[in-house]
């Protein structure tokens, strides 16, 4: 085996690893893994690899993010499936206040996707400027995704973008700024939300976008 292929063979082990974690690969949190499963040679050993576990190769927003799902389901497999989507399900309001606050603060006509850079100081200095905007912070820090007890704007805001990161829904490049990115993982949610609001009518933005513009008369 050339040294080449050697290289090959361990890098692909490392994404494999990743998956199997339950990361999600994208440009942002993985960009050479994300690069390798571009590559069908690639795509096709991962897969085979997987298939023997139970697993399979998913993919999301139009093949920009990958993750690791279940090949077939049995009774196992269906519990391990209805407890992440019960964990997800219990997250979205928040999350999607989250996503809503942001956008309004920025300035933004459009969420955040994959990518998108968040200066964590000029947000924090927006929302603290604007009455309706600290009190979407306030609510939204004490859901129980982010377990807030602070009446301080700064450690509210703080806790919440740690818990974003531990989540994988932002990284964090360099550890001496205040940058973070939207990962791969916002997008996968984006689709989850979707087929939620199609399958039960939540209409989960609409609703925090009703309560956001609520707050703001009040």
């Amino acid at each position: 085996m050339s040294q080449s292929e050697n290289i090959v063979l361990v890098g692909t082990g490392a994404l494999i690893e990743s998956l199997l974690r339950g990361e999600f690969i994208c440009k942002t949190t993985n960009e050479d893994g994300w690069r390798a499963l571009q590559t069908p040679s690639t795509r096709e050993r991962v897969e085979t690899f997987l298939n023997q576990l139970n697993r399979t190769l998913a993919s999301a927003a139009d093949g920009e993010v990958f993750f690791c799902g279940y090949l077939q389901l049995g009774e196992a497999e269906r519990k391990v499936i209805s407890s992440q989507f019960r964990e997800i399900c219990s997250a979205l309001i928040p999350l999607v206040e989250w996503l809503v606050l942001v956008q309004e603060a920025s300035g933004q006509d459009a969420p955040l996707t994959e990518g998108a850079a968040i200066r964590l100081t000029e947000l924090q200095s927006r929302i603290e400027d604007t009455p309706a905007f600290r009190e979407q912070l306030a609510k939204l820090s004490q859901y129980r995704l982010f377990g807030s007890t602070s009446t301080q704007a700064d450690a509210q805001i703080k806790l919440v973008f740690r818990r974003l990161v531990e989540l994988g829904y932002l990284v964090r490049p360099n550890s001496e700024k205040q940058i973070y990115l939207a990962t791969g993982k916002l997008d996968y949610l984006y689709e989850v939300i979707r087929f939620i609001d199609e399958t039960e009518g939540l209409q989960l933005e609409a609703q925090a976008e009703t309560a956001s513009s609520q707050r703001e008369l009040v």
